[in-house]
């Protein structure tokens, strides 16, 4: 079963704002000082993880989109 490319476009739309999100949470993440070490492994697993969702949302789509056509 073949996604259709609507969907495969809202997959890649998902992943890559998920992308620019974390990217914008890393970079504020960075300039905060002060807190205790268990607020940046907590907020540094919720990157990996959402990053690595992103990643398969877009190899998803990727390959959905590259497919083509309508599902059946």
């Amino acid at each position: 079963m073949r996604p259709s490319r609507r969907a495969s476009g809202f997959l890649l739309a998902v992943a890559a704002w998920n992308v620019v999100t974390y990217t914008i949470f890393i970079r504020n993440l960075a300039e905060t000082e002060g807190r205790p070490t268990g607020f940046y492994v907590a907020h540094t697993v919720l990157i990996v993880v959402n990053l690595a969702i992103a990643a398969v949302l877009a190899v998803m789509g990727w390959r959905g989109w590259k497919a083509g056509g309508r599902a059946e």
